[in-house]
């Protein structure tokens, strides 16, 4: 009953409160873009040039989004800013019926003609959010399809289930365009009945500035091996700390380097306690959130990502732009980056010790690494640079706005 009333109650423009937070429609002639991302750091680090580029190319940019570390820095690009209260964690129901309402008033308030849902839980709030606000144009982008599709676990499997029924719902509510990062995942939805084959489209994620990321001899001294990532059990960090143990037991000269936040929103985060038990033990460094990823990568001599299941690792491309060799699980999204023996070497994931037989037959070979690093290089600068990227993503904006005007043209005259 509660729930029914809050839905009723902003349907019928009852929640003023919601209404103030938000503010008035903008007055404006270029077409409204609007992207709903569930963190500013993951905007800032995954979609800033997406959005960059959609900016200059003449759209009405705002960002809706949790604001805690980025506000600002949205704010000085000329993007237009709505803090939400949007929790990944959250299994309150009222918490999550209060935060779709707040979407559902921010939709009819800005009257986007296009919105731009990134990751699980902005894909299924927005796109109810999107159907009762009549929105003309909706594009769901999954990011990897995330904790309950990476282990078959019976709490998982349930959680599978609910999300692949809630999916199918919210994507045919708001009649999206759905895009993915990797045709696996692609596959699994089309399997499951939760999208039409017709209605998405392959986008390599948001582009590596290969101005930005660039080769970079190592740093001299002992080697070091990277992880960055955040902090999660399913980017395989505990694999990567048994593979660091067993190297050191060969006698093995390296630096194992964790580099990410400590993400306690998601339901995989690592405990900060067992984190610093690892760094005290001196089995592996953690340099937390770091900004200068260039920097950070032109130190390694080997970067590793030994995940369970990725949407298209950024990291990955990253580390190959700057001419890096790599190693990653054989998974969906890991292996549409690592091209076995060409610019890394995929090994199976949960499995220590392949992991570190891995490393240690890269960190042997310098002439193996150097092929590989120009392979992933030359690879990026062909395949996944922005420029590429965010062509193919603006294209399809135009493409669907243009059918949007011609749908509503052809009601208008019936």
């Amino acid at each position: 009953m509660i729930l029914e009333s809050l839905i009723r109650d902003v349907t019928e423009g009852k929640h003023h409160r919601l209404s103030q937070e938000i503010g008035q429609p903008r007055m404006t002639t270029r077409p409204r873009l609007l992207y709903l991302i569930a963190e500013d750091w993951y905007f800032w680090s995954h979609r800033l040039d997406l959005a960059r580029a959609a900016r200059n190319a003449g759209f009405d940019v705002s960002i809706a989004t949790r604001v805690t570390e980025h506000g600002e820095c949205i704010v000085r690009e000329g993007f237009h800013l709505y803090p939400l209260h949007l929790e990944r964690r959250s299994r309150h129901s009222i918490s999550d019926v209060r935060a779709i309402l707040q979407l559902i008033r921010l939709y009819r308030n800005v009257k986007p003609h296009l919105v731009h849902h990134v990751a699980m839980k902005p894909i299924l709030y927005g796109s109810l959010a999107a159907w009762v606000a009549k929105i003309p144009v909706v594009i769901n982008a999954f990011a990897g399809l995330g904790y309950a599709f990476t282990d078959q676990d019976r709490r998982r499997r349930a959680l599978r289930f609910l999300l692949s029924h809630s999916l199918k719902i919210a994507v045919r509510l708001s009649q999206s365009f759905v895009i993915f990062q990797n045709t696996e995942d692609r596959d699994v939805l089309l399997a499951e009945g939760v999208v039409q084959p017709e209605r998405t489209r392959i986008i390599a994620g948001s582009g590596i500035d290969t101005d930005r990321f660039v080769p970079q001899a190592s740093s001299p001294g002992i080697p070091i091996v990277l992880l960055a990532s955040r902090m999660l059990w399913d980017k395989g960090i505990a694999e990567f700390v048994q593979a660091a143990k067993l190297l050191k037991q060969r006698n093995m000269l390296a630096r194992f380097v964790l580099v990410g936040r400590s993400d306690q929103q998601n339901p995989a985060a690592i405990p900060l306690s067992r984190l610093q038990e690892w760094v005290e033990a001196g089995d592996v460094e953690w340099w937390g959130h770091r900004e200068d990823m260039p920097n950070v990568l032109a130190s390694a001599s080997l970067v590793v990502l030994p995940s369970f299941r990725e949407g298209l690792p950024k990291i990955l491309l990253e580390a190959a732009a700057c001419g890096k060799p790599l190693i990653a699980t054989d998974v969906p999204g890991c292996r549409a980056v690592v091209r076995h023996q060409y610019n890394g070497l995929l090994v199976p994931p949960h499995d220590a010790l392949a992991l570190a037989d891995a490393i240690a037959s890269v960190l042997g070979d310098a002439d193996r690494r150097e092929a590989m690093g120009r392979a992933g290089r030359d690879m990026v600068v062909r395949e996944y640079s922005t420029p590429i990227i965010t062509r193919v993503t603006l294209a399809l904006y135009r493409e669907l706005l243009s059918l949007s005007k011609r749908r509503i043209g052809r009601l208008g005259r019936r």
